[in-house]
């Protein structure tokens, strides 16, 4: 484990805050637990990962860490002046000397290790659920039940890993600690180092008989529904936080969190950015010119707009409160639509004869072909 980075073997940056720390090693610590992954080599990284968080899940262990680079003793300090110069005279009277200065650094001896207490109760791990909406649900909101797998609490053994009628009890190797204190001898003399106790695997507890239903874990995995009521107006990626809805904890640690991403469909009408929708309508070059009171979709109904005579193509109109909900505000947002002129591809001879009309009354001449369309000059009409 000495020669191991620390960082790589939780899975983490090194400047990865405690938090981040915290979870990959909850992580892992479950999917290598030798009561939960009977795979050749599971006990070792089990080992190695609790070891690892043993040292950067105390910040000020991982801080002497990140300083020497090494929990072997050996690494990162030089020669005689690679300690920088930093007092240790707070370590303590007694013999002085490699081995208490390594035994301060690395827990052994003395009362100046501080390590969480194996058997306090942890809250469970958070979980994730992707829920995707129709745009529409997206706007107005709507009320669901959800259904997905989560450990929860063995109710055979109300989560203690137990057989029923018997108790765990306090580990006889380390006394409870999770831990235990191994000697090595080195050339620089004797160094005490902590290791994850063999027989409890770090839990402090001993289950003599285990739960038949949980294998000793304490926890099973079960479908869990629940009733989620999506708020109006959430979007795409948003996330929504409900509480004890994730995994059990341990040692009576309250349940984790459920967190819900949402996922939007796109719509085939309509866009929409925040409070905003947009809406393309269409109109004729008629429409435009001597203007008309048109139909426009919202996403609330049918609504009438008023296109003023002389409208442009890629005019803007804006129809208040027409918009999606304010998720953290008042009222509604607004629907802006865009106005694109659309040219007509078929001109029947009539049609064809007043705008001949119009463009010789305005002055100008149009040199046409005649054909309206690709299909027409196909056809030599």
């Amino acid at each position: 484990m000495a020669e191991q980075d620390l960082y790589k073997v939780l899975g983490v940056e090194k400047d990865a805050s405690q938090d981040e720390i915290k979870k990959a090693y909850r992580k892992l610590s479950k999917k290598y637990h030798p009561d939960l992954n009977h795979e050749p080599g599971a006990e070792e990284k089990f080992k190695d990962v609790n070891e690892a968080y043993e040292t950067l899940g105390d910040p000020q262990k991982r801080s002497q860490y990140d300083q020497f680079g090494s929990t072997g003793g050996q690494q990162g300090f030089g020669g005689a002046g690679g300690f920088g110069g930093q007092d240790f005279g707070g370590f303590g009277g007694g013999g002085g000397g490699f081995e208490d200065i390594f035994s301060s650094f690395f827990g052994g001896g003395g009362g100046g290790s501080r390590r969480a207490n194996p058997t306090a109760p942890q809250q469970g791990r958070d979980l994730q659920y992707e829920m995707t909406l129709k745009f529409e649900d997206a706007i107005f909101g709507k009320k669901t039940t959800i259904t997905y797998n989560r450990e929860e609490q063995c109710g055979t053994c109300a989560g203690s890993g137990a057989k029923p009628g018997t108790s765990p009890v306090t580990c006889s190797k380390c006394q409870g600690a999770g831990y235990i204190q191994v000697q090595t001898n080195t050339p620089l003399g004797r160094m005490m180092s902590q290791q994850v106790c063999d027989v409890c695997h770090g839990t402090g507890k001993e289950i003599k008989d285990k739960c038949a239903t949980c294998g000793g874990s304490g926890h099973t995995e079960q479908s869990h529904s629940i009733k989620v009521t999506v708020p109006a107006g959430v979007e795409e990626g948003q996330q929504m936080r409900l509480q004890n809805q994730g995994e059990a904890g341990t040692n009576g640690g309250p349940y984790g969190d459920l967190f819900i991403i949402f996922r939007v469909e796109p719509s085939k009408e309509f866009e929409r950015d925040g409070a905003t929708i947009y809406f393309k309508l269409p109109i004729d070059f008629v429409q435009a010119a001597l203007g008309d009171e048109v139909e426009v979709k919202t996403v609330h109904g049918d609504v009438k707009l008023k296109i003023p005579a002389g409208t442009q193509t890629g005019t803007t109109f804006r129809l208040r409160g027409k918009g999606a909900p304010r998720l953290r505000g008042n009222g509604m947002g607004d629907e802006r639509v865009t106005v694109n002129i659309e040219t007509p591809t078929h001109l029947n001879k009539n049609q064809k004869e007043a705008l001949k009309t119009f463009a010789k009354t305005s002055g100008k001449t149009v040199a046409g072909n005649g054909k309206s369309s690709l299909f027409d000059k196909l056809r030599g009409v």
